[in-house]
Order: C-alpha cells, then sequence, then structure tokens
C-alpha cells in the first residue's frame, strides 16, 4: 500500500531529510587515510542522537550499526570496521534517522585522494543519474520513468553494471515503505506518481558488470568482479512540475570541498 504524505507531514520528513544532510557534512570534514569507518559510524551516532532523533538504521532487522559505510567494491550495506581508510579509496556513506517519527534516508559517494579518472567519472555519472531520476519524479508520471532514466544515462550511455537486485524505496513513518524504485526498467510501466508520494530514489552503480553477491555476515554487498561501485540517495517528494528534494546535498559538497583529503573532480558542481 503506498502512503501520501500532507504538506505538514512533508515538511516534517524534510527535518529528517536535512538532518541527514548535516551528518553527511559531518563525515565529509572529518573523512581522511587512517580514519576507520567504526570511528566513522560512532561520529554518526553521537551527532543524530545530539540532534533530538535516532539512528533509522540500528537494529533494523538485526543490522548492528548506526551507518552503512560501503568502500570501494562494496556497493551497500557495508559494515563499519576497524580498518583504515586509505588513499584512492571511494566510500558510501549510507544514514538513516527517525525524528518525530519520519524517517530520513540518503548516501553519498566520496574519494578519500584520487582514485583516478575511470572512477572519478563514475562518481560523476552516478550523481547526474539521481538527477536524471529525480527530473521523472513528478505527478503523472510511472515509476519506470525514474527507473529508465537512471538505467539511460548509466548502462546504455556509459556501460556500467546497473544493480538490479537492490532498489530505491517509498519512506515515511517506515524506513521501507511502496513502491520499490528500480535503477533499470521501461518508461510508462510500474506505480502512477502522485503529489506527496516521498521516494528514496539511489542509483547503485557499478564500474565493471552489474553482477552482486551477499557475504556471510548476510548485508554486506559487493560487486561479483570487485570493480568499485558507487552509490548516490536523495530524498524527494513527488510534485506537479518538478520534483520537490528534501536533502540538501550542497552542505555535503561544501564540506567536501573544503577537505584537502577529498577529491571532487567535476562530482560536486551539479545543483542540489
Amino acid at each position: 500500500m503506498i502512503h501520501y504524505k500532507t504538506p505538514a507531514e512533508v515538511e516534517l520528513m524534510r527535518d529528517s531529510a536535512r538532518l541527514v544532510s548535516k551528518t553527511l557534512a559531518e563525515v565529509a570534514k572529518v573523512l581522511k587515510p587512517g580514519v576507520t569507518t567504526l570511528e566513522l559510524d560512532k561520529l554518526i551516532a553521537e551527532f543524530i542522537r545530539d540532534n533530538d532523533a535516532v539512528p533509522s538504521f540500528l537494529n533494523y532487522r538485526g543490522y548492528p550499526f548506526s551507518s552503512c559505510i560501503s568502500v570501494n567494491d562494496v556497493v551497500v550495506h557495508g559494515f563499519p570496521r576497524n580498518e583504515a581508510l586509505r588513499e584512492g579509496d571511494i566510500i558510501s556513506v549510507d544514514i538513516g534517522v527517525i525524528k518525530k517519527g519520519w524517517h530520513g534516508d540518503h548516501a553519498y559517494t566520496f574519494a578519500i585522494g584520487d582514485p583516478g579518472p575511470a572512477v572519478m567519472q563514475l562518481i560523476r555519472v552516478t550523481k547526474e543519474a539521481l538527477y536524471k531520476g529525480i527530473e521523472k519524479a513528478v505527478a503523472g508520471g510511472r515509476v519506470g520513468d525514474i527507473a529508465n532514466a537512471i538505467q539511460e544515462h548509466t548502462e546504455k550511455k556509459y556501460g556500467y553494471g546497473v544493480v538490479r537486485e537492490l532498489v530505491g524505496h517509498g519512506l515515511g513513518k517506515h524506513l521501507h515503505e511502496e513502491p520499490q524504485v528500480p535503477n533499470y526498467g521501461r518508461r510508462g510501466t510500474g506505480a502512477k506518481l502522485k503529489e506527496g508520494l516521498v521516494l528514496a530514489i539511489e542509483p547503485m552503480i557499478n564500474l565493471g558488470k552489474r553482477e552482486v553477491y551477499t557475504e556471510s555476515d548476510g548485508w554486506t554487498v559487493r560487486t561479483n568482479d570487485h570493480h568499485p561501485s558507487v552509490h548516490f540517495e536523495h530524498d524527494v517528494c513527488v510534485k506537479k512540475g518538478k520534483a520537490d528534494i528534501l536533502s540538501d546535498y550542497s552542505i555535503i559538497e561544501a564540506a567536501e570541498l573544503a577537505n584537502p583529503h577529498l577529491f571532487t573532480g567535476q562530482a560536486a558542481a551539479l545543483p542540489s
């Protein structure tokens, strides 16, 4: 069942989404070689609680951490670990919060040092694809329009692997609501988009093939060929004419650009 939000509920969700953005900006400030992802998870949990919210992910279906931190060939759901990040790593940080009963949930991929032109292009193109999908999140359209826009820009244009097993989703009082939002599909198919529908749109795009596997921990998803994967995610409310982006990448990008340990290339030049 699809749940549509009132304007007042959308504003509460905007507050939750913006808290995720602020938390990701705090992460961007401290990322550098030598930092462990377990240290980042502790920072994330403390910042969320200091802002009168709780982490959505902690204990969700048994997940044991407050964030998902995925490095290099980990697509999503990476466990924070006591291993130091290194020059050239790319790191996707996915965070969820519950504030006043409403969820915010989005992700951003950072490059620590220069991972090389092929990976920087993957970061740029995946971020572009997110906005291509958001352009289609308008009343009267279909979920397949979002999915097709992402697939066309990544798989068809650049030959990247679009992950099939993991999808975006509705968002609200629950972390995962209907409808599912794949990153591949045909225009004009899927659930109809109506005003008040809030979606977490999240392209997960591989530099190599699309095939992935889940490790024995039951969570960590890696690319089969161990080529890097990139993940971006925004919280978006469907509107007439133009989608309303509830999360705010601008504060993350500002922190990213201010950190000399992070390499942006052209990846941070897109609108928020």
